[in-house]
């Protein structure tokens, strides 16, 4: 049976991926969008830390799921992978370890080039041939090799059963790209791109701002309602939602701020021709131990930073309720979901963390350098590390140094080991518990700190990527996280909401955003009529 064709019903998109309008507005929009109107000016604090997708596991995808195609996507209503570049998917043996992908018929690239299954063969491959550290070959454990029979067929063959690859196929870090363009064993450094997705890149400047055209060769299930966008990227929130009140842009997606927040969510209805569209998130932000650190490899120091952390404080006092706090690494509205720190550690007290650090042995303040990035998670990131210091500075337990870097060069940071602690913030690949606990397993994750928790990577993943009903791995998934709590190398702190201003002309938000709340830009349109 096809279980991934192009032709069979969309279910609803489930409730982990809702969006629902605090302002209710009204008009009919046409579908004709005139290819001279103004682009679609959208304003966000996540820039790209890069431009080529074998390099990229983070919120670069945001890019580059309008500019490059994938196999298999997510149509608005669709609440699993269904085909995009792809006529058809599917599972073709009865172990699920060979997947089959039959592509549309006359892809083409946004320069006129032809995408045929060599496309996308080489596409995969340089993934792992190029092996950028922490980047998406961590995504492809299960991958034993690619092959493109003929022009049109593509098949891969895996190592164990995964029932989860489907969905790694719909991540952007498998965009298609041409092989004239991008070698085979180096990325792309001239700041180019070359997709077969619904828009092109027709210019980008770092940091700053990205222009984006109807790509007239696009073969796939989006439809376009608007002509262009544009992507401006700021360093703050309050420089962002000044433009739009401003109308220097029509819509702000990623890093509001939650004073800004909730100063919309008093005035946009009353007193401003802004509407803010709130939807449950399942963006995540946590702490990372690095166990090269000879501190943070201490279990008992993690233990004691966990006992410590008051993560109602930080949603609280720094993000005025416009987060959750989380006790477990996967989200509340995914199945598979438990309160593990909670139940082990209870409310913060710092006697019980005094007593896990003297049980070791350790009795004098823990010196602990923590890091954080100042341009990618929002503008409260630095008020949140100043209060995760204030907390365990009042303990007399640790002795704290912060310290930050822009999001580029932090990136290379951890990456290379060089943070005894550090913040992450994780949007995910897919909807599912396997993808905010395999990602940060094993000797390759998304990291770049190795974790070798062999339970999981050798036992529980694998169980559960045998099972076709994502319902019946919830026993697998609470036992994952029941030894990510013992051994606390990674610490949950918050669970996100998403939040979008846009003008009240603009149409699409509510259903622009796909299950791993990627902004889909072709849903973006313009009202015209009232």
């Amino acid at each position: 049976m096809r279980v991934f064709n192009r032709n069979r019903c969309l279910r609803r998109v489930a409730a982990i991926a809702s969006i629902s309008s605090l302002v209710t507005g009204c008009g009919v929009l046409s579908s004709d969008t005139p290819e001279d109107e103004d682009p679609i000016v959208i304003g966000t604090t996540s820039s790209p830390s890069t431009l080529d997708p074998a390099a990229s596991w983070d919120s670069s995808w945001e890019l580059f799921r309008n500019i490059y195609q994938t196999l298999l996507s997510y149509p608005v209503g669709a609440s699993t992978p269904q085909p995009d570049a792809a006529e058809s998917c599917e599972f073709s043996d009865s172990s699920n370890q060979v997947f089959r992908c039959e592509l549309r018929e006359g892809l083409k690239f946004s320069d006129g080039g032809t995408l045929d299954a060599k496309a996308v063969k080489h596409s995969i491959d340089r993934i792992r041939e190029i092996n950028v550290n922490g980047g998406p070959a961590g995504l492809l454990g299960s991958l034993e090799r690619v092959q493109a029979p003929n022009e049109r067929e593509v098949v891969f063959y895996l190592n164990k059963p995964d029932t989860t690859f489907p969905f790694v196929l719909a991540t952007p870090a498998m965009s298609i790209v041409d092989p004239d363009s991008y070698p085979a064993g180096a990325l792309r450094k001239d700041g180019a791109v070359v997709g077969s997705g619904p828009y092109a890149l027709q210019s980008y400047e770092e940091g700053k701002e990205a222009r984006l055209v109807r790509n007239e060769h696009y073969e796939g299930h989006a439809e376009h309602r608007n002509g262009a966008v544009t992507v401006r990227y700021f360093q703050d929130s309050s420089t962002m939602v000044k433009a739009l009140r401003e109308d220097r842009i029509d819509l702000t997606y990623r890093g509001l701020a939650a004073g800004d927040v909730i100063d919309l969510q008093g005035k946009a209805s009353k007193e401003e021709e802004i509407q803010l569209v709130e939807g449950t998130g399942t963006d995540i932000n946590y702490l990372v131990f690095n166990p090269k650190d000879p501190w943070a490899d201490k279990k008992a120091v993690r233990k004691a930073v966990a006992q410590v952390i008051d993560r109602g404080a930080i949603a609280h006092k720094v993000y005025r309720d416009t987060v959750d706090p989380l006790y477990s690494m996967v989200p509340k509205g995914l199945t598979g979901h438990t309160t593990g720190f909670f139940d082990d550690y209870g409310e913060p007290s710092v006697a019980k963390a005094r007593q896990i650090l003297t049980s070791a042995g350790i009795t004098e303040p823990v010196p602990l350098t923590l890091w954080y990035t100042t341009d990618r998670y929002g503008s409260e990131t630095g008020l949140e590390f100043k209060e995760i210091e204030r907390q365990l500075e009042a303990s007399k337990l640790f002795d704290v140094t912060l310290k930050s870097r822009p999001w580029k060069t932090y990136v290379e940071g951890y990456q290379k080991g060089e943070y005894p602690v550090f913040g992450r913030g994780w949007s995910p690949d897919f909807p599912d518990a396997d993808n905010f606990i395999a990602p940060f397993v094993g000797k390759q994750n998304a990291l770049g700190t190795p974790y070798e928790a062999t339970r999981i990577t050798n036992d529980l993943l694998p169980s559960s990527r045998r099972e076709n009903d994502r319902a019946n791995v919830v026993k697998q998934f609470k036992e994952a996280q029941r030894i990510l709590v013992e051994d606390a190398r990674l610490l949950p702190l918050w669970q996100g909401r998403q939040y979008v201003a846009a003008s009240r002309d603009i149409s699409g938000a509510e259903r622009a955003l796909d299950p791993s709340t990627i902004m889909m830009m072709w849903e973006l349109s313009r009202k015209t009529s009232w």
